[in-house]
């Protein structure tokens, strides 16, 4: 007989539910969110379970990596699916949420989704931390702006280079802007430092990354081609003034001559 299992991923424990092929629940337990407390769990049944869910989540890709590796078929559930399916409850809890999820695997009711590979994971997670210090970063400039605009101190337009130097122009002679100004833009060189050190880090990865090596060299080629097709079209509109040349020069470059070098 197979069997299935639902898990309702949460940070501490997580509810696992096991069902038999005709719907009837065989196990209930809470288990500690980690892959080797479950892949125990699961091991331990006594039982072979031939397909484990979980709704797609923060911990779940962490959690489906280690099932997997511990030798069993690990799903994880679009999350919208799985509420939609799951919406009829009149109460939801943990509990029947992992019953839902173990009967969805069951009838086949899902749309399985891709987990990413940890070397995917890292560098996304990369991204999202180099963006969040740029957003920081940021934050700070037009927080600074908005104190010294208080102020009838206008920054105008400054770079992130001269950033600085303007601030420290306008808060000269004052005291407790000096102070405010120091301490912020303190805190901008720091987050500007690290955001560097991170940007820094992406833009190794890109270097040696063949895929997208193929791709920017394919969009050169394309762009190639059509800075050169204009170069052509705007020799042949030059050419408009005289009928002879104008046909020797399209035959030569293989171009539909104008329209005027047909007429007698």
């Amino acid at each position: 007989m197979e069997h299935h299992a639902g898990i309702d991923v949460s940070l501490e424990l997580s509810s696992v539910c096991v069902v038999d092929s005709q719907g009837k629940i065989v196990k209930e337990a809470k288990v500690t969110s980690e892959p080797e407390a479950l892949v125990c769990f699961f091991k331990g049944l006594g039982f072979p379970v031939k397909r484990i869910g979980l709704e797609a989540g923060p911990l779940s890709q962490w959690l489906h990596a280690g099932l997997a590796h511990g030798g069993f078929e690990a799903v994880l559930l679009e999350t919208r699916h799985v509420k939609a399916a799951l919406s009829a409850m009149t109460v939801k809890t943990d509990r029947k949420d992992a019953r839902g999820i173990a009967q969805l695997l069951r009838m086949g009711w899902f749309q399985p989704v891709h987990a990413k590979s940890i070397g995917s994971q890292e560098i996304r997670a990369l991204l999202v931390a180099r963006k969040q210090l740029l957003g920081r970063l940021v934050d700070v400039e037009l927080s600074i702006r908005g104190i010294l605009r208080g102020f009838g101190l206008k920054v105008g337009q400054a770079t992130r280079k001269n950033f600085e130097v303007r601030i420290r122009e306008l808060v000269t002679g004052q005291a407790t802007l000096e102070r405010i100004a120091g301490a912020m833009l303190s805190a901008r060189a720091a987050l500007r430092a690290e955001y560097e050190k991170l940007h820094k880090a992406v833009l190794a990865i890109v270097r040696e990354d063949a895929v997208f090596h193929r791709r920017f060299e394919g969009n050169c080629h394309q762009r190639t081609n059509a800075r050169h097709c204009h170069q052509l079209q705007a020799k042949r509109t030059s050419l408009a003034g005289s009928r002879e040349p104008a046909m020797r020069w399209c035959a030569r470059h293989s171009m539909k001559p104008p329209m005027f070098c047909c007429r007698g």
